[in-house]
């Protein structure tokens, strides 16, 4: 099989269910962005991580996919591949669960500290430029809402997890001041 189709040279493409639309419509921008924090979350795994963290990250790439594979079917009574309320659940357990170990967040911090707390926090802005994407579509078309719901929680989960990477070896949250 051939990597190249083709069929995309006229700035159309395929959605399931044999649709075509235009390469800037909505819905290519927000599961393209979705796309682009999958493959920046790529290099965040690229890091010498704790497995835990390896292991949550790898199953969030793997729903990433399943967040762009729900937003590329515009035909919602087909169930098949969509994100749940159970897997926005199962991000928020992760956040409880990771905040644990950290101390309270008391300031604004700013992003930085290891390399993989940094890529980590690019990709919680990524994550967030794509759930306004998302938005942004279901003011145009009707989608799967537990698709926003997944990516607001998946950004909250990447801030908690770049400041877990610092805490576990040592860095301190970096203190907005004024």
């Amino acid at each position: 099989m051939k990597i190249y189709t083709k069929t995309g040279d006229d700035g159309n493409t395929g959605l399931q269910g044999n649709f075509r639309i235009a390469k800037s419509h909505p819905r290519i921008m927000a599961y393209g962005t979705v796309d682009e924090a999958n493959a920046a979350l790529g290099m965040v795994l690229a890091n010498n991580l704790d497995q835990d963290i390896v292991n949550v990250l790898t199953q969030i790439q793997n729903e990433l996919f399943l967040v762009g594979a729900d937003l590329s079917n515009p035909n919602l009574n087909n169930i098949k591949n969509r994100i749940s309320l159970k897997m926005v659940e199962k991000l928020e357990s992760y956040i409880d669960k990771f905040e644990e170990e950290l101390p309270t967040l008391t300031n604004f911090i700013l992003p930085g500290g290891t390399m993989a707390a940094s890529q980590l926090h690019y990709v919680r802005t990524i994550v967030r430029r794509a759930e306004t994407l998302v938005v942004q579509l279901s003011e145009k078309d009707e989608i799967n809402s537990n698709c926003i719901k997944y990516l607001n929680r998946l950004s909250d989960l990447f801030f908690v997890m770049g400041r877990l990477i610092n805490h576990r070896i040592g860095k301190d949250d970096i203190l907005w001041k004024i």
